[in-house]
C-alpha cells in the first residue's frame, strides 16, 4: 500500500498529499539550470501551501522570492516566513485598499501593468512616506514562440503596449513615490521544450534592452518570466534544462554588457515547475454508472476539487495512475466525472484505468501545483479535501481550508 493510500485511509479522501522533498529537489534543479546570479520567483498562484512556500524559502542563496497578487497571497507570504523586502507585487487590477495593506507589511516592489496603476501605487506609496521600486511590464508587440500558452502580443490588461511606451515615458517617470527600476515581462507558460523556452527569453532579454533605452534609466531589476515546463495531472518528470543557463548568460552578456558585475538583478519566475510534481491527488470511486455505451466513474473529487481552471476552455488532461495490484491488460476505459450536479464536472474523458469498483482508491499524479486554489472551491458547498505535506515520509502538517463556516454549522 503507496503512503497516499494509507493516507486516505487515515484521513479520508479527497485528500492531498505534497512530498516537501520534491519541492526541494525541484528548487535546486531550477537554481540549477539558471546563471548563478539569477533570483526566483515563486508564483504563489500555483499552490499558495505555506510548507511548500517555506520550503522553497530555504537554502540562503537559492531561496526563492515570493510573487504575489493578492492580499491573500501576501498573508500566506507572510505565514511561511517571507518579509515584506522578499516579495514582488503583481497584477492588473491593484486596488488603493491592498496597496497600503502590502506596503504596510514593507512590500517595496511592485509590477507596473498601466499608467493609471503606476499612479495609485505612488499615491499610495506617497501616504506611507516611501518610493517604492516599480518594474514596468511591456506587452511586447512582438513574440518568439509560437506554441504554449502566450501571454503578449495582443490587446490585454497585462502590460503596457510596447508601441505606446514612448509617449508614456516622461508620465511615467514623474510619478511621486515611484521609482522607476526595471522591467517585467511574461511572454508564455508552460513551453513546449527548451528550444522554444530559450528562444522566448532571447526574444524577451533583447525587448527588455529595448526598454532601458526607450525610457533612459538603467536597471536595477529585470524579471523576464517563466515558462518552464511541467506534466499536469498526467504521469510524467520534470523537465531537465541543459542548455538553457550558457544560453541566457549569453544573451544577457549581449543586451546588458557588464550586467553581472554593475548590480542588475534578474529573475525568472516559476509556480508549475517548482510545485507541478509534488502533490497527488488521491480520491475514492462513489459509484460506476452505463449510460448509452459509456461507463462513468464518479469520483467524490470534481472540478472543486481539482481542474476548475478548465472553465477557462480548456479541458484539463487528467491521467490515473493505475492500482499496484492490477494485472497486466485488466483494464477499461472510462469517463472520469466528479459529484457536481453539472456536465461540466469531467475530469478526464476515456480513461484507461483498471476494472473500478465503488469504494477504490484512485491517484491523480503531477497536482501539486493549480489544484486546490484554482478550483471551484465553493461551488455546491461540498469540503474542500484535506491537504498533508510530508517530508522524509513523516507527516509534517495537516490542514484544510474552511470556507462551509460562512454558513454556520447545519448541525
Amino acid at each position: 500500500m503507496s503512503m497516499a493510500t494509507e493516507l486516505a485511509a487515515t484521513y479520508g479522501t479527497p485528500l492531498y498529499v505534497y512530498d516537501l522533498d520534491r519541492v526541494a529537489a525541484a528548487r535546486r534543479d531550477l537554481f540549477d539550470a539558471l546563471p548563478e546570479e539569477f533570483g526566483v520567483f515563486y508564483a504563489f498562484k500555483a499552490n499558495p501551501h505555506p510548507e511548500i512556500a517555506r520550503t522553497l524559502r530555504e537554502d540562503g542563496s537559492r531561496a526563492c522570492r515570493a510573487e504575489i497578487s493578492s492580499t491573500g497571497e501576501l498573508a500566506a507570504a507572510l505565514a511561511a516566513g517571507y518579509s515584506g523586502a522578499e516579495i514582488f507585487y503583481t497584477g492588473p487590477g491593484k486596488t488603493a485598499a491592498e496597496l497600503a495593506t502590502a506596503m504596510g507589511h514593507g512590500v517595496r516592489m511592485f509590477s507596473v501593468e498601466s499608467l493609471s496603476d503606476l499612479r495609485r501605487i505612488g499615491s499610495v506609496a506617497t501616504g506611507h512616506g516611501v518610493v517604492v521600486d516599480c518594474l514596468l511590464r511591456i506587452n511586447s508587440a512582438s513574440a518568439s514562440a509560437s506554441t504554449s500558452i502566450r501571454m503578449t502580443g495582443t490587446s490585454s490588461q497585462f502590460g503596457i503596449d510596447s508601441e505606446s511606451l514612448a509617449d508614456l515615458v516622461p508620465q511615467l517617470k514623474s510619478v511621486p513615490g515611484t521609482r522607476i527600476s526595471g522591467a517585467h515581462l511574461f511572454p508564455l507558460s508552460n513551453a513546449k521544450d527548451e528550444e522554444s523556452l530559450i528562444s522566448e527569453f532571447q526574444h524577451t532579454i533583447e525587448v527588455a534592452a529595448w526598454v532601458q533605452k526607450e525610457i533612459g534609466v538603467e536597471f536595477r531589476h529585470l524579471d523576464i518570466g517563466g515558462g518552464f515546463a511541467m506534466p499536469y495531472a498526467v504521469p510524467g518528470e520534470r523537465p531537465v534544462y541543459r542548455k538553457l543557463r550558457t544560453e541566457l548568460g549569453g544573451a544577457l552578456d549581449v543586451a546588458f554588457p557588464g550586467w553581472r558585475a554593475n548590480g542588475l538583478q534578474v529573475f525568472c519566475e516559476s509556480g508549475r515547475y517548482l510545485t507541478g510534481g509534488c502533490g497527488e491527488l488521491v480520491c475514492s470511486v462513489v459509484n460506476i454508472k452505463e449510460s448509452r455505451g459509456r461507463k462513468f466513474v464518479i469520483l467524490d473529487a470534481g472540478i472543486n476539487t481539482f481542474g476548475g481552471m478548465s472553465g477557462l476552455g480548456r479541458l484539463l488532461p487528467v491521467a490515473v495512475q493505475p492500482q499496484a495490484d492490477a494485472e497486466p491488460g485488466d483494464t477499461e476505459v472510462a469517463n472520469l466525472v466528479g459529484p457536481l450536479c453539472t456536465p461540466g464536472d469531467l475530469l478526464g474523458r476515456d480513461v484507461s484505468l483498471p476494472s473500478p469498483a465503488s469504494g477504490d482508491v484512485i491517484t491523480i499524479p503531477n497536482a501539486g501545483a493549480y489544484g486546490v486554489t484554482a478550483s471551484l472551491l465553493m461551488f455546491l458547498g461540498r469540503p474542500a479535501p484535506t491537504e498533508v505535506t510530508v517530508r522524509g515520509g513523516q507527516i509534517v502538517s495537516v490542514s484544510r481550508l474552511e470556507h462551509n463556516r460562512v454558513y454556520g454549522d447545519p448541525r
